[in-house]
């Protein structure tokens, strides 16, 4: 399932498999000379470049020259915190909830909070069934539905769904929907995205059956042994944020730690110059 012969740690945003994505929505992206992707915005009229998820190389303005875009404003976003080129920073770093899938089951377990591993016994006590397909690749598939209206409920900005439905058309096996059932429902979901040797959450929604039998703390536990079993190195579970305490409860005391991210910057001539 993982691509050995890509980096490890290929960022979900910098896979081909998203790059065809953006295609199928009729965007075109742009590369760097080393094949870094970039985006390309315009805001008020005003053309923008943007490098998502990706360290700048340390020879990026003479990339850009070569061409043609090195008056061009570039937007820098970093995976994790790196060596940046003279900038203007718009926006510090947070963190992100990664766990590490390279141990083993026992290790994973050994680490969940006692929380957490009581809950993950309760969903695994439930009756659950549980069930994992590649997601659909239609934009109207109730699950990408169901993300739309819980994303306008809370507040939240999540893929439009034609782009994720473009990601799973572009690399069906990179898409993994994992379901619970109870007594012939479905009572929650997650999809997760793989890209090189990495898992990503995507979304996912549970109903009340689903809270009380603990169903997402089983869905995440059966995904971590099949991902890891399959070559996975880590688990990506998204930003943490001072706004859903909860929710980064639930993330860390599964075992993931914080990785800190690298930050929003502006680069562009007239700074790179200064």
């Amino acid at each position: 399932m993982f691509d050995e012969a890509r980096p490890v740690l290929t960022p979900l945003m910098q896979d081909p498999a998203f790059a065809h994505a953006l295609h199928l929505c009729g965007q075109r992206p742009m590369f760097l000379p080393d094949g870094l992707m970039m985006l390309h915005r315009r805001i008020a009229g005003v053309r923008l470049l943007m490098l998502p998820r990706a360290a700048p190389p340390h020879d990026l303005a003479a990339q850009l020259r070569s061409i043609g875009l090195h008056r061009t404003p570039l937007i820098l976003s970093p995976e994790t915190p790196c060596p940046m080129p003279r900038s203007l920073r718009l926006r510090k770093g947070g963190d992100r909830a990664v766990l590490d899938l390279t141990g083993s089951d026992e290790d994973r377990r050994a680490a969940l909070h006692p929380k957490w591993r009581n809950q993950l016994k309760r969903g695994e006590k439930a009756g659950l069934m549980i069930t994992r397909k590649p997601l659909p690749a239609d934009p109207d598939t109730e699950i990408l539905r169901q993300e739309l209206r819980q994303a306008q409920q809370r507040g939240y900005a999540n893929w439009p769904p034609p782009l994720t439905a473009s990601f799973a058309t572009a690399a069906p096996r990179q898409t993994h929907v994992f379901r619970a059932h109870h007594k012939g429902h479905v009572v929650a979901h997650m999809l997760f995205l793989t890209h090189g040797a990495c898992a990503t959450y995507h979304l996912g929604h549970i109903t009340d059956t689903g809270k009380a039998l603990s169903a997402h703390n089983l869905l995440l536990w059966r995904a971590c042994r099949y991902f890891a079993k399959r070559g996975a190195a880590q688990l990506d579970l998204g930003v943490l944020s001072d706004e859903t305490p909860a929710l980064n409860r639930f993330k860390l005391r599964c075992g993931a730690t914080r990785h800190a991210t690298g930050g929003t910057y502006l680069y562009w001539r007239p700074f790179a110059r200064g």
